[in-house]
């Protein structure tokens, strides 16, 4: 696929996944950047909101295989990986396998599993295959795990460890809708809920052509540095412990790729890392004690770094031009 088709097929995908999100498209476009950058989501709300809504709509929009597993405490690592079963007739140990072979994975309500069973879901995304008894399967192509939490119910639930987090290429959160969206909503459901007539719009081969295509955006050489400055000025922030990972600096490399390529164009602009430095960034960050008692959060250690880093000029790649 050409780069310079990916904006008209992302407004595809925007456009109907937006009759079932109402009012919600900054959130739509981070999801679809997420989904073209290969990476995961952890869409972290309150209940209602449409989080399982929002990754049910995307998947029937690109025709992905879609599957939905319920984290409680006594759910198995087998239980989302798959198991192998000995067939009595063939005398073999047959895999059966279990949800996380789809392309997209809503694993619902993820901090209510145990550590051992979120620890499941680790192999996958990051190399995107699973190993059961000791044999390993590749994952489909694309392969997108959407998960989600509610931020404010602590009792019954296990925090997700950091090494999970930083698995998360975004962290994203719906929010409220205003009034007149809400309006919007209750109307659009009075017969039927808009998910159950909502079409594809795209194949899955496109979407994995548009995945190809984003690779081809060009970032200037200030503009990979100011990505990388951010990412270390979260390492020697004040009331950081511990800042983000190489892994934020390549998210915010790829993430920034996608979205320059959805807005028409081929080169990155330090407006692009403005814009996703903090569902990138912050879930990465863990303050440290002292700020933590003070009530510092991630979001806001990445609104400080925005406000103190210096922005490069930025320039188009060699013989093109804004």
């Amino acid at each position: 696929m050409e780069l310079s088709q990916v904006q008209q097929e992302s407004e595809k995908i925007i456009a109907n996944v937006e009759k079932v999100i109402v009012g919600k498209r900054q959130v739509v476009e981070l999801a679809l950047v997420a989904l073209l950058s290969q990476g995961h989501i952890l869409i972290e709300d309150v209940p209602g909101v449409g989080k399982t809504m929002l990754a049910r709509a995307i998947a029937r929009s690109v025709g992905c295989v879609f599957k939905r597993v319920q984290f409680t405490p006594d759910l198995l690592p087998s239980d989302v990986t798959g198991v192998s079963i000995y067939n009595q007739k063939t005398q073999e140990f047959q895999f059966r396998p279990g949800p996380i072979m789809a392309n997209m994975v809503l694993a619902d309500e993820i901090n209510r599993a145990t550590p051992k069973t979120q620890s499941s879901l680790l192999e996958s995304m990051e190399e995107r295959q699973i190993t059961v008894d000791g044999v390993t399967y590749p994952l489909p192509r694309p392969f997108t795990v959407l998960a989600t939490q509610n931020p404010i119910e602590y009792e019954g639930t296990f925090p997700l460890p950091e090494a999970q987090l930083d698995r998360f290429l975004l962290r994203i959160s719906l929010g409220y809708p205003s009034s007149l969206d809400e309006l919007e909503i209750i109307n659009r459901q009075q017969f039927q809920h808009p998910i159950e007539s909502l079409d594809q719009v795209l194949p899955l081969e496109t979407l994995i052509g548009m995945q190809d295509a984003i690779k081809l955006v060009f970032l200037s050489r200030e503009v990979q540095e100011y990505i990388t400055g951010l990412v270390k000025a979260s390492r020697e922030h004040e009331s950081v412990y511990l800042g983000a990972s190489p892994r934020g600096s390549l998210g915010l490399y790829r993430t920034s790729q996608a979205r320059a390529a959805i807005q028409g164009r081929d080169y990155a602009i330090p407006d692009d890392i403005k814009a996703l430095a903090l569902p990138t960034l912050a879930h990465r960050i863990i303050i440290s004690p002292a700020a933590r008692i003070r009530s510092v959060t991630g979001k806001m250690v990445v609104e400080d770094l925005l406000r103190t880093v210096p922005v490069p000029g930025a320039r188009p790649a060699p013989g093109k031009r804004e």
